[in-house]
């Protein structure tokens, strides 16, 4: 396998000419959490709002500034009504449904609700609760739903609790097969727990942080590889406040079992994290996407321009390569203003 931390490298002067195929991070002021989807000509990309959830559409997903965008969702019911975090979008079995994290607001009561709208369009017709996801007899805590097809199975992967918080709150990824988009059909399967250093950092470099331990596995996302070898589910690590937050790795091959957790390989390094370099710090809680044209992957993610929990998170992109093992080479995170060349096919009348 090559090295997975390859320095990016920028436009030269003569390909940085044409500023109309061209985009800088960050791709908007703040947004964290940030999922795109490629789907019928049109990219649908959400982000944390807090308090509702709001859909943009774009076919450049560079230009989010000038997209078209609505809330779909705002909550009535109290015990979803807080904290509304990491929406993701999805069309399945002919339908649109919206997945997201929610409480009543205590933290500690956080739970996956997910929306249906069986409209072609999701910016007509209502989104509709399908219900809260139940991935435990005893409720524990989770955040982060993601689901993806894989066998003509649905799968959901996410952060949870395996107990209430005490004093130690330690977020681990779990998987489950699904019974329909809003049940699970399976128990619940951890496949990661916060157990490198690198996963377990809850403090900032002046020694602030929350008043209890957190070590966190979170925001966990699909990447198969193209040439059909695995499925490699790609995490975020470490407290998403510090300068220290980064992506791992975990990988099973294509014709496991993703239930059993000793068919997944960790990998003991993060694939993606901060350079003080390129002035970016914290990046982390990703999704993936296709360009237009379906020839390139590109990773979506949010990061800082400072180590300062402070500074507001905002969504960038940038395009990934893959090694001749089928894994996922992700480089650094470009410097904010670095002219990029927009995901192929950006801009043509391309549908997929």
């Amino acid at each position: 396998m090559v090295c997975l931390l390859l320095a990016p490298q920028t436009l030269t002067a003569q390909e940085s000419g044409n500023r109309t195929t061209e985009f800088t991070n960050p791709l908007l002021p703040g947004g964290a959490d940030p999922w795109a989807l490629w789907h019928g000509g049109h990219y649908y990309y959400m982000h944390t709002t807090g308090g509702n959830l709001v859909l943009w559409v774009t076919k450049d997903i560079t230009d989010l500034k000038n997209a078209k965008k609505q809330v779909i969702w705002k909550p009535v019911d109290p015990a979803n009504s807080k904290h509304l975090w990491a929406p993701e979008i999805h069309y399945l079995n002919g339908a649109w449904y919206v997945y997201y994290t929610a409480d009543d607001g205590n933290t500690d009561n956080h739970q996956l609700y997910v929306l249906e709208n069986k409209n072609a369009d999701p910016f007509d017709g209502s989104f509709v609760m399908k219900g809260r996801i139940r991935t435990d007899e005893n409720n524990n805590w989770a955040i982060d739903a993601s689901v993806f097809s894989h066998r003509n199975e649905l799968y959901m992967i996410w952060s949870g609790w395996k107990t209430r918080r005490v004093d130690t709150e330690t977020q681990c990824i779990y998987i489950a097969k699904m019974k329909d988009p809003w049940t699970l059909g399976s128990e619940r399967v951890l496949l990661s727990r916060p157990e490198l250093d690198w996963e377990r950092k809850y403090r900032n470099g002046d020694g602030s942080g929350p008043r209890h331990t957190v070590y966190v596995n979170e925001g966990p996302q699909v990447l198969k590889s193209p040439g059909g070898k695995y499925v490699h589910i790609v995490y975020s690590a470490s407290g998403c406040w510090t300068p220290f937050y980064s992506l791992g790795l975990l990988t099973a091959g294509a014709d496991a079992d993703l239930l059993q957790p000793g068919n997944w390989k960790k990998l003991k390094k993060p694939i993606f994290q901060q350079s003080a370099a390129a002035g970016v710090y914290g990046p982390g809680h990703n999704s993936f996407f296709k360009s237009p044209d379906g020839s390139e992957d590109y990773i979506l993610y949010h990061a800082r321009d400072t180590r300062s929990s402070k500074t507001p998170r905002s969504p960038r992109a940038q395009k990934i390569r893959w090694d001749q093992t089928d894994y996922p080479v992700l480089g650094a995170p470009y410097a904010t203003g670095v002219y990029l060349a927009r995901p192929s096919g950006t801009g043509t009348d391309i549908k997929k």
